[in-house]
C-alpha cells in the first residue's frame, strides 16, 4: 500500500485556509500510484480551543468533510482525513474521518483521551465509543488521535480485532517529542502492527510542535521520518505481509494469558 503524508502547518482558526492549502498541495503531488492520503490532527482550526465552539463544523453539513469525499474521488484515492472540530448537540468534538475512494465516510472516531495539559476538557468532549478496525484495500486499519498513543489499552484493542496498520494524526508538542517517537515506535513493536503518524510542524499560542511524522513497520524499525519544524510530504510502500510474518515468528498475542492480567 502506497501511503502519502501530509506533514502540514496549519493556519489558526481559518479552515478555508486550510482547505485550501490542501487543494494545493493536491494539486502538488503526483498521485497516480498512491493509495492513500494523510493529514494531521484539527488540520482546518489548530488547537483555537475557545474558538472552536463557533467555528467547529455540523457534520451533517460539513464543508470539510465534502472537500476531502470530492477529492478522493476526483484523486482516487483513500483518504485518513486527519481529524476536525465538530459540533453536535451543543458539544464540540476532535474527530478523525476516514473516507475512501468513491467519496464514502466509512469510519469517524471521536478522541476519547483529553489533554489536561492544554486545558482540552474545558473545550471539547471526549468521545465515548471504543475504537474499531475500519477495512481499505483488504487491509485491517485503525485510528487514534495524539494523547490516545499514550494509552497503550485501546491499541491493543485495535490489534485483537486484527488491525495491521495503525494511523496517529497528531498536533504533539515539541516539548515532548522524546515521547512521542518513543511511544510512537513501542506501539508499533508491542502490537506488531504498521504505525503511520501525522504531526504538524510550527506554532501556535507559545507552543511549538514537533513534526517528526513517520512510518514505522511491526518490527519496530523506522521507515522514514519527517522533519522537526517544516512542512513536508512522507511517501512509503507498506508490504502488509509483514505484518503476519512478525505475528508468526513472534507469537505475542498466542501466548497472552488476559485471565491472569487485573
Amino acid at each position: 500500500m502506497n501511503i502519502a503524508v501530509y506533514q502540514m502547518d496549519i493556519v489558526a482558526g481559518e479552515p478555508e485556509l486550510n482547505r485550501e492549502k490542501v487543494r494545493r498541495w493536491l494539486r502538488e503531488q503526483e498521485l497516480g500510484e498512491v493509495d492513500l492520503l494523510m493529514l494531521p490532527e484539527m488540520w482546518t482550526t489548530a488547537y483555537t480551543l475557545p474558538e472552536l465552539g463557533e467555528i467547529a463544523e455540523d457534520p451533517a453539513d460539513s464543508e470539510t468533510i465534502r472537500f476531502l469525499q470530492n477529492a478522493a474521488v476526483h484523486y482516487q484515492v483513500h483518504i485518513m482525513g486527519g481529524s476536525i472540530a465538530v459540533k453536535e448537540n451543543r458539544k464540540v468534538y476532535n474527530r478523525a474521518i476516514v473516507i475512501d475512494n468513491r467519496g464514502e465516510v466509512i469510519y469517524e472516531y471521536d478522541k476519547m483521551h483529553l489533554v489536561p495539559m492544554l486545558n482540552e476538557p474545558a473545550y471539547l468532549s471526549g468521545g465515548r465509543e471504543p475504537v474499531k478496525v475500519f477495512e481499505l484495500g483488504g487491509v485491517k486499519m485503525g485510528v487514534v488521535i495524539c494523547y490516545d498513543l499514550r494509552f497503550p489499552e485501546i491499541i491493543r484493542s485495535l490489534a485483537l480485532q486484527g488491525c495491521e496498520l495503525l494511523f496517529i494524526p497528531a498536533e504533539w508538542p515539541d516539548s515532548r517529542r522524546s515521547h512521542w517517537d518513543v511511544l510512537s515506535v513501542a506501539r508499533a513493536v508491542e502490537n506488531q502492527m504498521y504505525v503511520v503518524t501525522c504531526n504538524r510542524p510550527g506554532s501556535y499560542d507559545g507552543i511549538t510542535f514537533a513534526g517528526s511524522s513517520a512510518f514505522i513497520d511491526p518490527w519496530g524499525n523506522l521507515l522514514q521520518k519527517g522533519s522537526v519544524d517544516r512542512e513536508e510530504t512522507l511517501r512509503e510502500t507498506l508490504d502488509l505481509s509483514n505484518v503476519a510474518e512478525v505475528r508468526k515468528n513472534v507469537p505475542v498475542f498466542d501466548s497472552r494469558v488476559p485471565e491472569l492480567y487485573e
